[in-house]
């Protein structure tokens, strides 16, 4: 049975590119802090990729600095300041921020003061994208970077987070991107590494796989990649109402990531899905995969102002850049026949 992949925003396809770049990190043996020759190539490798990100993201004179990934980068961005968030906020995210800034039925967050507040750019679930205000402290950016035409330098944050595997990079290494001058305090002491924001040596090997999946991905947008993937995703949905009208989709109207679908059967839980559409040769999910294991209801569902049965029985179906017209139209018709099926036994 070939296995149809639709799970990118837990974590997306490795790239090509960022194979090859990984692979010719490893014989770089220096450690980037050391002044001999290994050591300033194992450098030369991180400050590529550095610029290879820099460059994507469209962060020229800022400071990008590589965590393990937007877990820690939230833990290094968001400690100690006390920040407005929502419910509709990675849970990362919303284990450093108050969850105090009221969410709309669209999906959509009201700011009042930006410099004391968080928000993610584009939701993981439902993929509703928000306008961010001027001077916003930090942004998650996360499942936008590489999905979307974005700039650090125009968004308005001074902080945003950013994850090479969510654009086909690998996992366990991401950044924390900050407007040149802003304070921020070390989580991990010692060596002083990062510009003295992050102390451990570098993940040479992530890094240089980091930066060439970022480059790749730039080069996708460049090339209307991600609008052929809107397409693929309305088509996707187009079938699921035709097929199965009682469907209810989330934010279907909404500013939304060009992969995202959400979409719901109250009373048939997302994980039961999950599991049935694992077993049809379908890879999704029913929400973050950091929170999978969880069975809950939808946070995020939840404070868009869903009912519980609804929120517990939504999946979310992400695709990629490899997703063919084929691919959703298979997955269409096979969840349509399990939805069908599960409304008959419980007639």
């Amino acid at each position: 049975m070939t296995r149809i992949y639709l799970d990118h925003n837990a974590t997306s396809l490795l790239r090509p590119e960022a194979r090859d770049a990984m692979i010719a990190a490893m014989d770089v043996c220096g450690n980037p802090s050391s002044v001999h020759a290994e050591g300033r190539a194992a450098k030369a490798v991180v400050e590529r990729a550095r610029a290879q990100i820099t460059a994507a993201f469209g962060a020229d004179g800022a400071d990008v600095v590589f965590t393990s990934g937007s877990t820690e980068g939230a833990a290094l961005a968001l400690s100690g300041r006390d920040l407005h968030g929502s419910a509709l906020e990675h849970d990362a995210v919303r284990a450093w921020v108050r969850e105090d800034l009221s969410v709309a039925p669209d999906g959509t967050v009201e700011v009042e003061e930006a410099a004391k507040s968080c928000l993610q750019l584009a939701n993981s679930e439902t993929g509703i994208i928000q306008t961010l205000p001027e001077g916003l402290a930090v942004t998650d950016a996360t499942q936008a970077f590489g999905k979307l035409p974005v700039a650090f330098n125009w968004m308005g944050a001074t902080m945003a987070l950013i994850s090479a595997h969510k654009l086909g990079g690998p996992k366990g290494i991401g950044a924390v991107v900050l407007k040149r001058g802003t304070e921020l305090a070390a989580q991990i002491r010692g060596g002083g590494q990062e510009m003295g924001r992050r102390s451990g040596t570098e993940n040479v090997i992530g890094i240089a796989g980091f930066g060439a999946a970022a480059e790749a991905a730039a080069r996708d947008l460049d090339n209307g990649v991600w609008d052929r993937v809107a397409e693929f995703r309305n088509i996707l949905e187009n079938a699921v109402e035709a097929s199965c009208p009682d469907t209810i989709l989330m934010g279907k109207d909404a500013r939304r990531l060009p992969n995202t679908s959400c979409f719901a059967t109250p009373g048939w839980k997302g994980e039961t899905q999950v599991m049935q559409m694992d077993l049809a040769g379908f890879a999704i999910s029913a929400g973050s995969a950091c929170s999978s294991g969880k069975v809950r209801a939808s946070a995020v569902l939840t404070a868009m102002g869903f009912d519980e049965a609804t929120a517990q029985s939504a999946i979310r179906v992400s695709l990629g850049p490899e997703t063919t017209e084929t691919d959703v139209l298979r997955f269409a018709e096979a969840w349509c026949a399990k939805q069908k099926k599960h409304r008959a036994r419980s007639a």
